[in-house]
C-alpha cells in the first residue's frame, strides 16, 4: 500500500481545524479504489485533492491498488484518523465502502462516502451525491449522524447479505463485466444467464428468536437498505434500516418460475409473487439442514463473495455507524438518518 499524495503536501492544516473530530472540519483519510481504471482513479484522486486543498482541509489519500488487501488499507486509514481525531472516507464501490465500514465501526470514528459503484444503494439511500467533486464538497459541510448497520456473523453489511443463488449470481456478473464492461445492462444480462441455469435448492433451519422453521429455498437474501426494498415493491420498506432488516426467500420453482420472480422484482412487484416469502427481522440464525457436511457456506456481503462458518446469524449491529451526511439543504439533500436500533 502507498499513499498517492505526499503527506507533507496533502495534510494541509485548516486554521479552524484544531485536530478534533468533534469540530466541523475533521481531518479526512480517503481510501480510494484505484483498481477500476488507472485514468479514472487519477481523475478521482485529483478531484478529491483539489477540493480538499481549496478548502484548506487536512487530509490523506490511501490507494487500494492490489499491493495490499483492502482491509489492510482501510485499517491504515482508521489508524491515521484515530491519531488525528479525524474521519475515514471510502471512495469506491460497495466492496470498498464495506471494507472501510468494517474497519471504522469498532473505532467509533466518523465515516464518509464518495460512491463510485454501479448501483450505489448505500449512497443513494442517504441522499449522498454520486459525482466525485460534489461528494467531496458535501463532506466539507457534513455532520455525523448514526445509521443502522447489519451483521452477518461478525461481518458488516450496509446494503445486503445473502446465501444460495445470489452469491453465484454475483460471481457470474463479475466475470461477465470483466469481459464485456461494467454497466447495468451487462449486469442484467449476467443475472439472466445465472437464473436460467440450474440452481441448487437448500434446506435451511431458521431461528427467529423463539420461532423456528425448516425451509427449502434457492436463496436467502437479507437487506439493510430501504431503497432496495422499495424497488422490490415490498411492504417492509419503511422499517428497513430503521430498526429492522428485511429477508426474502424463494420457494422451490423451476427456471421459468425464477425468471418470473426476477421480472416481478425488477418491476417492483415482488410482494405479489406467490413463490416469494418476505419478512422483517432483528435477528435470524440459519443452520444448513441434514445432509450438509461442510462447516462453512458461500455467502455474499455487500457484493463480495466469501465463505463463513455456520451457523450464520443475521442481526442488527448494537453499534451504529457514525456517517458523515451533508445538511438537508446541502449537496444531494441528505435524507434523515434512522435512530440507532433499540
Amino acid at each position: 500500500m502507498h499513499s498517492t499524495a505526499d503527506p507533507a503536501r496533502s495534510a494541509v492544516p485548516s486554521p479552524s481545524d484544531g485536530g478534533s473530530g468533534g469540530t466541523a472540519t475533521p481531518p479526512l483519510a480517503f481510501v480510494v479504489n484505484c483498481g477500476s481504471g488507472a485514468q479514472e482513479a487519477r481523475e478521482r484522486i485529483d478531484s478529491l485533492r483539489r477540493v480538499m486543498e481549496e478548502a484548506g482541509r487536512r487530509h490523506e489519500i490511501l490507494c487500494i491498488d492490489g499491493s495490499q488487501p483492502p482491509p489492510a488499507v482501510a485499517a491504515r486509514a482508521v489508524a491515521w484518523a484515530v491519531a488525528h481525531q479525524g474521519a475515514v472516507v471510502a471512495a469506491g464501490g460497495d466492496g470498498t465502502i464495506n471494507a472501510v465500514a468494517q474497519a471504522v465501526l469498532p473505532s467509533g470514528r466518523p465515516m464518509g462516502v464518495v460512491a463510485q459503484g454501479t448501483f450505489n444503494y448505500f449512497a443513494r439511500s442517504h441522499g449522498l451525491p454520486l459525482v466525485t467533486e460534489d461528494a467531496a464538497r458535501a463532506l466539507l459541510r457534513a455532520r455525523v449522524q448514526p445509521v443502522q448497520v447489519g451483521l452477518l456473523n461478525d461481518r458488516v453489511f450496509l446494503v445486503n447479505a445473502s446465501l444460495g443463488l445470489y452469491p453465484q449470481l454475483l460471481q457470474d456478473r463479475e466475470a461477465f463485466k470483466q469481459q464485456f464492461g461494467r454497466n447495468r445492462f451487462n449486469a442484467a444480462l449476467a443475472a439472466l444467464g445465472t437464473i436460467l441455469r440450474h440452481h441448487r435448492q437448500w434446506t435451511l433451519e431458521l431461528d427467529l428468536g423463539g420461532r423456528s422453521a425448516t425451509v427449502r429455498t434457492a436463496t436467502l437474501f437479507v437487506t439493510n437498505n430501504r431503497l432496495q426494498v422499495e424497488q422490490l415493491g415490498l411492504p417492509e420498506a419503511q422499517a428497513t434500516g430503521a430498526g429492522m432488516l428485511t429477508a426474502v426467500m424463494v420457494k422451490p420453482v423451476g427456471r421459468l418460475g425464477m425468471l418470473g420472480l426476477a421480472l416481478r422484482g425488477a418491476l417492483g412487484r415482488l410482494a405479489d409473487a406467490a413463490n416469494a416469502v418476505d419478512f422483517a427481522l432483528r435477528r435470524l440464525t440459519v443452520t444448513p439442514g441434514p445432509g450438509h457436511r461442510e462447516r462453512s457456506l458461500k455467502v455474499a456481503v455487500d457484493g463480495e463473495v466469501l465463505r463463513l462458518r455456520t451457523p450464520l446469524t443475521f442481526a442488527i449491529s448494537p453499534t451504529p455507524l457514525q456517517l458523515l451526511l451533508p445538511p438537508a439543504d446541502g449537496a444531494g439533500g441528505a435524507a434523515q438518518a434512522p435512530p440507532p436500533p433499540r
